[in-house]
């Protein structure tokens, strides 16, 4: 087992040092290596490209969470390039802005990112129908909003990958934080159920993988399991693992109990999208 570990170890250190990474804003997107700055969140939205040395064809946008206030950019972030290089999938870090009460600058920035991701897609190895945006909280609601917001084919997911996301804006079993930054705390009932992601799934949504803690205290585990409902309802392919603790938050650290088993299951089903 011990000699399994190692090997492991070393596989994950050679793709590392094989990875290039780049980093582009949104206002350059033929730059490379420009430095984007991650603690002003408010303009100059950009990605963070880490490029495995073996492409598989997969891409995975990842938009961190935050409660729309703020970016979890590290477990819920860059922490997971060296995971999803090793597999061969491109990775890339969102940097969005937040919302203030304006939808439109997280999602503009969502849209922008696939749109430039694809745009690039021959250049970096990637199959341009095999692009996903992946999103841990209220940037899980970044990645259902997108799925099921997208204004064309060209911004549109092909796949999700949502970590205990948020995902309605119903009052009662929302992040009051997330809504409140997302849409203002007087947001109309109109404007919550057109942001509530369960209510606007179609036949068209891309499909999805969601996995939560049944303990979740922070985000109510009914947003996922009612967007799977719909998600299901709707003839979309869906699967959640849901696992008994852990709570919100943990993205990629070491401490959450069922990382293997989620990081495995991931690592699954991303392979039946390469088919």
């Amino acid at each position: 087992m011990r000699k399994i570990f190692l090997l492991s170890a070393v596989l994950l250190s050679l793709s590392a040092a094989a990875q290039e990474k780049i980093e582009m804003l949104f206002s350059s997107p033929e730059a490379k290596d420009v430095h984007i700055d991650m603690s002003d969140l408010t303009r100059d939205p950009g990605i963070t490209v880490y490029r495995p040395a073996n492409p598989n064809g997969i891409a995975v946008i990842m938009c961190p969470g935050g409660g729309y206030s703020h970016q979890a950019f590290r477990h819920e972030g860059h922490d997971m390039a060296q995971w999803f290089n090793a597999q061969g999938v491109t990775y890339v870090v969102l940097k969005y802005r937040i919302p203030e009460g304006d939808f439109r600058r997280p999602l503009s920035d969502a849209e922008q990112a696939v749109r430039t991701v694809r745009s690039h897609a021959e250049e970096w190895g990637i199959d341009p129908s095999r692009i996903g945006i992946m999103g841990a909280s209220a940037g899980g609601h970044l990645a259902s909003m997108l799925s099921t917001h997208y204004s064309d084919s060209a911004s549109r997911p092909d796949f999700q990958v949502l970590l205990y996301p948020v995902v309605t804006m119903d009052r009662s079993y929302t992040h009051k934080g997330s809504r409140d930054n997302l849409l203002g705390k007087n947001a109309s009932e109109e404007q919550e159920k057109r942001f509530s992601n369960e209510l606007q799934v179609t036949p068209s949504t891309p499909q999805a993988f969601i996995v939560l803690s049944s303990d979740d205290r922070t985000v109510p585990p009914a947003n996922s399991v009612n967007y799977y409902s719909s998600l299901i309802a709707n003839g979309v392919p869906a699967t959640m693992h849901i696992y008994p603790v852990g709570g919100h938050g943990w993205g990629f650290r070491d401490s959450f109990k069922y990382k293997r088993e989620w990081t495995g299951e991931l690592e699954k089903w991303l392979r039946e999208q390469v088919k």
